[in-house]
């Protein structure tokens, strides 16, 4: 059944036992003629009512069915949440053993006590205490953490899985953060140097249709960028390859389009770098 969903099976002969449609299949007792002309129409043939419900129809799944499937998008989830954390501090992977028991340290403290899990310290969503004596607590006090309560199977392992990450880096119940992409930026040296200008804040500002902002082009590209590899000038254009947070790829993007009105570019040459043992 959950083949024939799929696609991955076509031939209905492998998918029914019988062709024939049942009000109770454990008793036997097959559907009389005139309940189906009232429910499907007295010119639907027997086989179009079968591949309504088979298509249609709500699905029953047999236990061991259904655990081998969840058992099969947590894996899935595993695997994605495992290829895009690392730890922010050796850049290294996480197995997915240790993945897989962080996120049921979440699941395992309830809906009411995730924000209890100890924050790690130094992380991006925890702020410095002033002192000591004082506990390190998440930014956004007062706002709802993201939660994990485990996988389903109602929903796709790449949603869950970024629904996972999101907890993991909220509440740290180990130290992770986003692998970061390596990205090669380019912008013509004309327009490194300009002060950088922004829309105005509404149509009756700025006579030229433009509010200068602080900073240089350059300064602002830079600033996206956590870690330089390297920088050059090649006749009249400036390159960067250098490490971003993906967080902030679409605002990168945009400000160096919006910039250099599309002469300039940010192309992607690792969409997760992280640090394997060997």
């Amino acid at each position: 059944m959950l083949e024939w969903r799929s696609g991955v099976e076509k031939d209905l002969d492998n998918v029914l036992q019988i062709p024939n449609v049942f009000l109770s299949v454990s008793k036997g007792q097959a559907a009389p003629t005139q309940d189906l002309t009232k429910s499907f129409g007295a010119k639907t043939s027997l086989n179009d009512i079968i591949l309504e419900i088979l298509n249609k129809g709500e699905l029953q799944v047999g236990e061991k069915e259904r655990h081998a499937q969840l058992e099969r998008v947590h894996n899935e989830v595993i695997d994605i949440v495992a290829s895009k954390l690392v730890d922010p501090n050796t850049k290294r992977v996480y197995t997915t053993g240790m993945i897989d028991k962080a996120l049921d340290q979440l699941s395992s403290q309830g809906a009411n006590q995730q924000g209890d899990i100890k924050m790690t310290q130094g992380s991006s969503d925890a702020a410095p205490a002033a002192n000591s004596d004082e506990t390190v607590e998440p930014k956004g006090k007062g706002k709802e953490l993201p939660k994990w309560t485990g996988v389903v199977t109602t929903r796709s392992a790449k949603s869950q899985a970024l629904d996972a990450m999101k907890a993991l880096i909220a509440h740290q119940p180990i130290p992770v953060a986003r692998a970061r992409m390596r990205l090669r930026i380019t912008c013509p040296t004309s327009i490194l140097k300009q002060a950088v200008k922004s829309a105005p804040k509404s149509a009756g500002e700025a006579a030229d249709g433009e509010e200068k902002a602080h900073g240089t082009v350059k300064d602002r590209i830079i600033s996206y960028v956590e870690e330089v590899e390297k920088q050059d000038v090649v006749g009249d254009e400036w390159e960067v390859v250098g490490f971003v947070e993906p967080g902030a790829f679409k605002a990168l993007t945009e400000f160096i389009g919006g910039q250099t009105k599309g002469r300039g570019r940010a192309e992607i040459l690792d969409m997760a770098v992280v640090h394997e043992d060997d």
